[in-house]
């Protein structure tokens, strides 16, 4: 077996580009509704894979991406946790926003905040950016919870605007970590 190449590394967890292993597992997260439950629908097979294809040109061009997540003991993928830019309109973009989803056999082991807490420092050590955002759709607590726990603080709300007419989803919470802090 040839040794993985990762762009993170965490006691547990291996952080890197993604793979054509991972595209099974990542349809299949796309199409949980409990895994989807705070975004706009679930994504067909396409829509995943089309996910997929923009995050590794993402990686190609910045260096990064929502990393596809696999447990180092196993090298199960879990799904990403990573940094993107993000350009839709809002009062925090033009912006590098942290991301996270895992499928849910991964939930609470606190893998999303041991893989979001090596993104933010890498943000800032590695890939140097001076502030890094994070949003969460009102209701995702779990989610709030990844971001205050890894040094996050609130910011403000805001209507996204790929949800704005979805009446399940009022406004985000955004988060923010700035080098300096």
């Amino acid at each position: 077996m040839t040794a993985r190449k990762f762009v993170l590394q965490t006691k547990r967890l291996g952080l890197r580009n993604w793979e054509a292993t991972d595209v099974a597992p990542f349809v299949a997260m796309g199409k949980d509704p409990e895994v989807m439950r705070y975004f706009p629908k679930l994504l067909s097979t396409e829509e995943s894979i089309e996910l997929i294809e923009k995050l590794q040109q993402h990686f190609i061009t910045h260096g990064y991406c929502y990393f596809a997540v696999e447990v180092l003991e196993t090298s199960e993928f879990i799904g990403f946790t990573g940094l993107m830019n993000q350009t839709w309109e809002s009062e925090f973009t033009p912006c590098v926003d942290m991301g996270w989803r895992l499928k849910r056999a991964a939930w609470g082991k606190g893998y999303a905040s041991e893989a979001a807490f090596a993104c933010l420092e890498a943000a800032f050590t590695i890939f140097h950016q001076e502030e890094v955002y994070a949003f969460a759709a009102k209701g995702n607590t779990a989610s709030e919870k990844v971001m205050q726990k890894i040094g996050m603080k609130p910011c403000g709300t805001f209507v996204h605007p790929k949800i704005k007419n979805d009446p399940r989803f009022p406004y985000c919470f955004a988060y923010r970590k700035k080098k300096t802090d």
